[in-house]
Parts: C-alpha cells; sequence; structure tokens
C-alpha cells in the first residue's frame, strides 16, 4: 500500500483527499497547517508527498528546493498543487508532478499511479 504524505493547508481539502486516497488503497499521512514538512518526510519516509504550493507559513518551492538539495530525500517523489498557474516552475525545481486547481480525484489517481510507475 503506498504511503502519501499530505500537505496541504485546506482544511476541507485535507479531509476530502484523505477519504478519496484511502478509498483508492492508499495509506495518509495529513500533516497539521504549519508541521514541518522536511521534518515529517524524514519521519514518514513517504512513498510520495503531494503537497500544495502555498502553505500557511511555508512554501511549498522553498519546501521542494531543501528536498531535492538533501541526498537523504532528493529521490522522493513530490506531487505539487496550486491554483496558480506555477506548473513549470514547479516540475523545473524537481517535482515529479503538477496539479492545477480544482482537480478531478481521476486526474490525481492518474498522476499518483504515473509518478509511482516511474
Amino acid at each position: 500500500m503506498p504511503k502519501i504524505l499530505l500537505a496541504e493547508d485546506d482544511f476541507t481539502m485535507v479531509s476530502l483527499l484523505k477519504t478519496l486516497l484511502k478509498m483508492e488503497g492508499y495509506e495518509v499521512i495529513a500533516l497539521s497547517a504549519d508541521e514541518d514538512v522536511i521534518q515529517a518526510v524524514h519521519k514518514v519516509t513517504p512513498d510520495i508527498l503531494l503537497m500544495d504550493v502555498h502553505l500557511f507559513s511555508q512554501s511549498g518551492l522553498d519546501i521542494l528546493d531543501e528536498l531535492r538539495k538533501d541526498p537523504a530525500t532528493n529521490a522522493i517523489r513530490i506531487v505539487m498543487s496550486s491554483g496558480a498557474s506555477v506548473k513549470e516552475e514547479c516540475l523545473h525545481r524537481g517535482a515529479n508532478g503538477f496539479l492545477m486547481k480544482p482537480y478531478m480525484p481521476d486526474d490525481l489517481f492518474k498522476l499518483l499511479r504515473e509518478v509511482l510507475a516511474a
């Protein structure tokens, strides 16, 4: 069962994603809004980090950069999401995938399968 670490600051979105992903057979660990994402990645070692670009007090892009610089975390699969058009920047900085919000659950599941298979 693939493990997904969820870093998202919208409580409704977290609740919805946890339910949908569990129904699809994923193990889901959701971080609280201001939890240290990098520390959580080290602790949890997820198969995929699903992370919003804009978190309350943290920048998903800065976190992405940090994870890619650290040899212990640079191979972790990271899927970014945002309501802003930042796909190219996310992919350029090392994300494995990007979802523009709002997205359909099927688009999420398809991308997760592609990222896991890569």
